[in-house]
């Protein structure tokens, strides 16, 4: 069994089914940002099965449900903007920015995208 520095494989379920598809590389990957942010992050969203209220929703599922992404707690402006630092400088390919928590992914792209919520 995988073992991860700073997580669970069970911090990632989907919140609805407790399904759980995340990819291992993205966890690992989310470790070395952990590591590089020195605080610790409570995950609020990590797989989301297709079966999910917002992947439903969608044309087609996003991220969470290809298990390469996750929604980070923040408490406030400093760990926010550490984090979006560290994932810019780590390779993370999408960062979505809001007042309680910071996503970030791996998408396949050749040009990373950063918004707001």
């Amino acid at each position: 069994m995988e073992s991860f520095k700073y997580f669970k494989l069970e911090d990632f379920n989907c919140q609805e089914t407790g399904e759980n598809g995340m990819q291992k590389y993205f966890i690992r990957r989310l470790d070395c940002l952990r590591e590089a942010c020195g605080f610790p992050f409570y995950i609020t969203s990590g797989y989301r099965s297709p079966n999910h209220s917002i992947e439903k929703a969608k044309k087609t599922p996003g991220q969470h449900a290809k298990g390469i992404a996750a929604d980070i707690a923040v408490k406030d402006g400093v760990q926010r903007m550490q984090i979006v630092k560290q994932a810019c400088a780590l390779g993370f390919t999408g960062i979505g920015v809001a007042k309680g928590f910071v996503h970030v992914d791996i998408r396949d792209t050749n040009t990373p995208v950063l918004w707001g919520y």
